[in-house]
């Protein structure tokens, strides 16, 4: 009787535990929405909230100033959707290959080496971006320089792939074994039972890992900001340079008079940024609640 009184104390006090700390972190997040509205709004004083969505200049420093940020948006969503394109596909197989394909003893060795990837600061893979890889797509195309979207959205699938092949692989593998024993019982080939039941049962997981993957895409500042080439105008194709909005913040608020109007577009900058991250959230999360057993899981 002791004993499970001990044990369920301890339940209690974990539970309390986990409890504080999701309220936490969901109070922590408030404060700084709050914090960027706080700052962000008062950009709205100077300019119209559609002339800032869909402005097609951005001149802060100008007489008068113009707070156009829809190449930046335009910007961010080409080399974000750039890098998905190239990390998406090759991430899962990846992950499929790791977790169902590879042997133990190189299966090992990979998710180091997965894992020593995610490791590398962005400013480290920026600076090889900027290095080696604009210099070849300057040379492969014939352009006046590589500082260009295709530039950032190859140098971002980099960053991505590992967080994506990690998740999804553990995810692989947290299927139950029986699932795959019962699709060879069926008669189905390995590859049937990856494509039929793995992958199918493994949802959840793998949109989790494509989120976090698309989170770290369109979050990135640094290596971004060294390889795109950071030109804010309406981007015509994956050659030109473009301008993200990650990038604007980090390049310009160090510059910024405090409390000017570019200041306080800066911070409605981040607040676009906040609202394009909850949108994927969202999103993310309803395309898990739409998938067979979620509601029971």
């Amino acid at each position: 009787m002791l004993r499970k009184g001990t044990q369920r104390i301890k339940e209690y006090l974990i539970e309390r535990c986990i409890l504080v700390n999701g309220l936490t972190s969901i109070f922590l997040l408030g404060l700084i929405f709050l914090f960027l509205l706080r700052e962000g709004l008062w950009a709205f004083q100077f300019t119209s909230l559609w002339d800032f969505i869909a402005g097609l200049s951005w001149y802060p420093v100008s007489d008068p100033p113009l707070f156009g940020i829809l190449p930046l948006i335009l910007g961010s969503l080409l080399v974000t959707c750039g890098a998905l394109s190239i990390s998406i596909p090759l991430g899962i197989s990846a992950a499929v290959f790791i977790a169902e394909v590879a042997p133990a003893g190189v299966r090992d060795w990979l998710k180091a080496a997965v894992e020593l990837l995610a490791a590398i600061p962005s400013i480290v893979i920026g600076f090889i971006g900027l290095t080696v890889l604009a210099p070849s797509i300057q040379r492969a195309f014939s352009l006046p320089t590589g500082l260009t979207a295709l530039t950032g959205s190859i140098t971002l699938a980099f960053m991505a792939m590992p967080t994506i092949v990690s998740i999804a692989e553990d995810a692989l593998t947290a299927v139950p074994a029986a699932y795959r024993e019962a699709s060879y019982a069926l008669g189905a080939t390995r590859w049937q039972t990856i494509y039929r039941v793995t992958v199918p049962s493994a949802t959840s997981g793998i949109v989790a890992a494509l989120m976090l993957g698309i989170g770290r895409a369109i979050g990135e500042t640094m290596a971004v900001m060294m390889v795109t080439g950071n030109a804010a105008v309406i981007p015509r194709g994956f050659l030109e340079p473009v301008r993200t909005l990650t990038a604007t913040i980090a390049a310009e608020m160090g510059e910024t008079v405090h409390r000017s109007p570019h200041y306080h577009a800066l911070f409605a900058i981040g607040i676009v940024l906040f609202v394009i991250t909850f949108l994927i959230n969202i999103g993310a999360a309803s395309i898990i609640q739409r998938q067979p057993g979620s509601r029971r899981r």
